[in-house]
């Protein structure tokens, strides 16, 4: 993954040293987690449709799907008081992560989870007012 982020960087035109400082935190970051989980899709057990529509949405329901069980990974930690995080790295190079982890045809890498004990509180919630959130179809009151 970092050789994919070195290119694609140096391919936007970044200063190499600043992209070289990127791989270096980002591989740190994976290597010093005590639990690293790659969290991966596959379609295998969705609903095959003859159209494209379908199937693009039948995809983006995998997609959704995937999310969500992220998201209960990281309630499952912190409700277990530890820290965890989302590096969506390996969207950018899906097949280098599948073929270097020997991955099973059709798995699709999503994100990977760092996860351990948090060094410190971290920063507050922000907290958003609903309203700045919510649309209301004109003339409708909350």
């Amino acid at each position: 993954m970092g050789a994919h982020l070195n290119a694609d960087r140096l391919a936007d035109g970044d200063d190499p040293a600043a992209v070289e400082r990127d791989v270096t935190r980002s591989f740190a970051r994976i290597n010093s987690a005590p639990l690293v989980i790659l969290v991966c899709l596959t379609m295998s057990e969705m609903d095959q449709y003859p159209d494209p529509r379908r199937r693009e949405a039948e995809h983006v329901m995998a997609i959704q799907s995937t999310a969500m069980a992220m998201q209960n990974l990281l309630l499952a930690a912190h409700a277990l008081g530890l820290g965890a995080a989302v590096m969506c790295a390996p969207l950018f190079c899906q097949d280098a992560v599948a073929a270097t982890l020997g991955l099973p045809a059709g798995w699709q890498p999503q994100a990977l989870i760092t996860v351990g004990v948090p060094a410190d509180a971290g920063k507050p919630p922000v907290r958003h007012s609903l309203a700045d959130y919510v649309w209301r179809p004109p003339g409708e009151s909350g």
